[in-house]
Order: C-alpha cells, then sequence, then structure tokens
C-alpha cells in the first residue's frame, strides 16, 4: 500500500521525498509485474474529532489529493480515499484485500508516525502479516518517524528495505 499524493511533496521531511517517491513506484512496479494487489492511498479530508493540536491553518494546493505521477497508475490498481490517519477507517480496504485473499501487506508513504502508523496498526488488528518498507517512508518529523521505525513497527510486523523486498519478489 502507497501513499503519496502530490501534497507532500513541497512539504519538508526527513527523508528526501523524491527518494521515498522512486522507491515506492519501484516496490509498485514490482507487484504490478507479478499480478499482486497495488493500493493507491490519497487523502481526501480529516476525521471530525477536535484535536488539541487544532486543525491546519494553511490552505491545501488545488492538486492535494492528486497521487504522485511517479507511481505510474494502472488500472489494475486499488485506489482508496482516506479521511482519516489510516487507511482502514472507513474505507472498503478490508473487504478488498479478504475478497482478494491476501494475508500479507508491504507498506509505504510519506506520514511514517500517522497514516503508516496507523494503517499498520488497523492491518494488525485485522491479522494481516505486516511488512514496513522502512527506506521507503518518512515523515515531517526525523523524531517522530525514528519513534515509529524502532519502537512502534517492530510490535506491528517486520521491518524491511526495498532492496530486501525487490530481491525476494525477483526470485
Amino acid at each position: 500500500m502507497i501513499d503519496l499524493q502530490k501534497g507532500i511533496v513541497g512539504i519538508p521531511t526527513a527523508h528526501p521525498a523524491g527518494e521515498i517517491i522512486g522507491r515506492a513506484a519501484q516496490l509498485a512496479r514490482a507487484f504490478r509485474e507479478r499480478s499482486l494487489p497495488v493500493v493507491l492511498i490519497n487523502v481526501t479530508g480529516r476525521a471530525p474529532g477536535r484535536t488539541d493540536a487544532g486543525t491546519a491553518t494553511f490552505s491545501f494546493p488545488a492538486d492535494w489529493t492528486e497521487l504522485v505521477a511517479e507511481l505510474d497508475r494502472h488500472p489494475d490498481d486499488y485506489p482508496v480515499s482516506k479521511q482519516r490517519w489510516g487507511a482502514f477507517i472507513g474505507t472498503s480496504l478490508h473487504d478488498y484485500l479478504r475478497q482478494r485473499g491476501v494475508t500479507q501487506i508491504f507498506l509505504t508513504g510519506i506520514a511514517s508516525s500517522s497514516g503508516v502508523e496507523s494503517t499498520a496498526r488497523s492491518a494488525y488488528d485485522y491479522g494481516y502479516n505486516v511488512v514496513l518498507v522502512v527506506d521507503a517512508m518518512t515523515d515531517r518529523d526525523a523524531d517522530a518517524h525514528r519513534h515509529s521505525v524502532e519502537k512502534i513497527f517492530p510490535r506491528l510486523g517486520q521491518t524491511d528495505t526495498t532492496d530486501n523486498v525487490l530481491k525476494v519478489l525477483h526470485r
């Protein structure tokens, strides 16, 4: 599952967004070559609840919800538009994966401490085997990213790198 949309490209991140996008695109191509499902996730809104942090005070660009072109969306890719941090809540993602007999998911994305982590938590709760491709994700906050990768992700699944995943797929 890949969570990368145009709106993130101009936002400062702990790791260069271009490198993250490139690795996620490599993974998407490799999964498509093997006729494995590719889920592309974008954010179209937010949960209605109140928080201490408040709501965003900046305007989102017009193309905020569009996926980055590098992902080269294919007709067989499954799009998920989420309005929560995680991709499972309020979407048909779980039904889609179950109907295809999917038992393992690979996660990438730009918001490792929120979107990726929330999706991983739900996937784990649903019983999926979760692989978090840590060099194909980043966050706006380097400390939050590091905390997710080092403390949270090992409790929700397996962590790995793009190169290792690609090696397994090319066997």
